[in-house]
């Protein structure tokens, strides 16, 4: 039997996860991937030319989530490398995972979808008509294939807000899409505007050289650091199972109660009117010492630009000579016919953001349109795993009219909870979201089997990280190590750490023969002064 041909689109960290479970479920594979390297938005390129309109991390980026949380599920992070990991690291994990699968030989680099659109027999055969291009010799052809997977991401437009007086600005203005590295803003007063993840790193690398940074906000935001309490990684702590026992309210008062504690935000001019959950937060270790130490001063909202400056919405007035718009991204799939799938301000109407309900054959996929709290190469990986069985027609899809009460229902749903933003059309919590997707296809562990067999593996699934190994325990594409994967995996963490032998030194008992000391001073001093 003929095996199902399968384009993919991008070999990024979605549509090399792609590959990989083409391969799993026995379907044929072809990546198209319209550079010459794998790796999409971690692969950092230099030169404009190089980049020609790609989304690409800055010089410096390091990854917001751990590498245990951002792992795929059958292939754990080398221990040696760090817990949070600079782009760098992040590549070389795409790459050693490309080489322990043997995808490369699936990616023809350097070539590039033009088109999507269904085949002439689409209605009996489900096919598409894929129309490519060779970029190197520019040379055009057409191919039939089975199914569809668009990895592309959503980090390629950036979205550009208009400003009054900005055409007669005389300084530079350029999006986070295209900054790279700190050279060439030395002894610059430069505006960044936008206080996500990118505005805030480039705000931090920027106030190192630049003569002064502001930072430009519109509604603030809650700051998170990496770190947690003994230096744990924060998604740790944060991305477990348990949580859901406490009411949502609390959790929420409680998590604002400790971001409060490590910085008070209202101090630093950051705090929002929202509340934590109500939008995605900024990952930053380094602001508050920037602001505190007075080279990222904290603005609100621009009201127009002059000539040499930009005037904010509270009348004060700051001259300028370099602004980056870090103003967030649109998305779009221009290689997709629209009739297939529509994007109208930010927003696309899939069923669990992936298959486009009006179909009448499921074989067409978009991948990775997620922006979880969490990371996202977990969420890419079972999306995948998910929709190749469809594909293969191992795994339906409910009916059109449930598919469609879905969509509305998580429409509604967002807008109720997130703050009004195109950048929140896809946001997801990553737990509730890896669940909803494996229940589609048999994966989500079931707590009550699991500890029947083996309790202590059930207590550390629901009680410990929630890592994306456990999507592996049983099922389709069951992994038979991902038992000892969970079980090591806060090893794995630690060994990042292992960089020095540290001398053991006995504890003393003096610091316990204080703390009775300080609580005998206390109620000395207290029957001293009121009895």
């Amino acid at each position: 039997m003929t095996r199902k041909r399968v384009a993919i689109i991008g070999a990024g960290a979605s549509g090399l996860t792609a590959i990989k479970c083409c391969l799993d479920e026995g379907l044929e594979p072809v990546c198209f991937e319209k550079t010459n390297e794998i790796g999409g938005l971690w692969c950092y390129r230099e030169s404009d030319e190089e980049r020609d309109g790609l989304a690409c991390v800055f010089k410096s980026t390091v990854i917001n989530t751990s590498k245990e949380m951002m792992c795929y599920s059958d292939f754990p992070i080398p221990k040696e490398f760090p817990n949070f990991m600079h782009n760098r690291y992040v590549n070389r994990y795409f790459h050693l995972y490309a080489d322990a699968f043997d995808l490369r030989k699936h990616i023809k680099t350097y070539t590039m979808v033009k088109m999507v659109t269904p085949a002439d027999d689409f209605e009996s055969s489900g096919c598409w008509r894929v129309d490519i291009m060779d970029r190197a010799s520019n040379r055009e052809w057409t191919e039939i294939f089975d199914a569809v997977l668009v990895c592309n991401g959503h980090h390629t437009y950036p979205y550009i807000p208009e400003f009054e007086g900005v055409k007669d600005f005389e300084g530079t203005v350029i999006h986070t899409h295209d900054y790279k590295r700190p050279a060439g803003y030395e002894d610059k007063r430069v505006l960044v505007i936008g206080v996500g993840n990118s505005g805030c790193d480039a705000a931090v690398e920027l106030s190192r050289t630049a003569e002064q940074v502001f930072l430009s906000t519109r509604n603030g935001t809650w700051v998170l650091n990496r770190l947690q309490d003994h230096g744990i990684p924060a998604d740790l702590v944060g991305v477990r199972r348990m949580w859901d026992l406490v009411p949502y309210g609390l959790r929420q008062a409680e998590f604002e109660r400790r971001l409060n504690q490590q910085v008070d935000l209202e101090k630093y001019a950051l705090k929002p009117k929202h509340h934590i959950f109500a939008a995605h937060p900024t990952v930053n270790d380094e602001l508050p010492n920037r602001i505190a130490n007075g080279t990222v001063k904290v603005k609100c909202n621009v009201k127009c630009f002059t000539k040499t400056g930009v005037v904010f919405e509270d009348g004060t007035t700051e001259e300028i000579d370099c602004v980056v718009l870090a103003t967030g991204y649109t998305f779009s799939f221009p290689m997709v016919d629209p009739n297939v799938v529509h994007v109208d301000k930010n927003q696309a109407s899939l069923y669990k953001n992936v298959f486009p309900p009006n179909q009448k054959h499921p074989t067409l996929a978009i991948i990775g349109l997620a922006q979880p709290w969490g990371a996202i190469n977990p969420i890419s990986e079972i999306q995948c795993r998910w929709a190749t069985r469809v594909f293969k027609g191992t795994t339906l899809l409910p009916s059109k009219d449930k598919m469609l009460d879905y969509i509305n229902t998580n429409k509604e749903d967002m807008k109720k909870r997130y703050v009004s933003s195109q950048r929140h059309t896809i946001q997801v919590d990553f737990i509730t979201y890896m669940d909803e997707i494996a229940s589609e296809f048999g994966v989500k562990p079931e707590f009550k089997k699991v500890f029947a067999q083996d309790p202590v593996l059930a207590l550390r699934c629901f009680f410990g990280p929630c890592y994306p190994y456990q999507y592996r325990l049983i099922g389709p594409g069951k992994w038979e190590g991902a038992k000892q994967a969970i079980e090591t995996a806060w090893g794995r963490m630690l060994a990042a750490f292992d960089t020095r032998k540290v001398p053991v030194v006995e504890t003393s008992s003096l610091g316990f023969w204080l703390k009775i000391l300080v609580v005998i001073v206390v109620i000395v001093g207290v029957w001293w002064t009121f009895i």
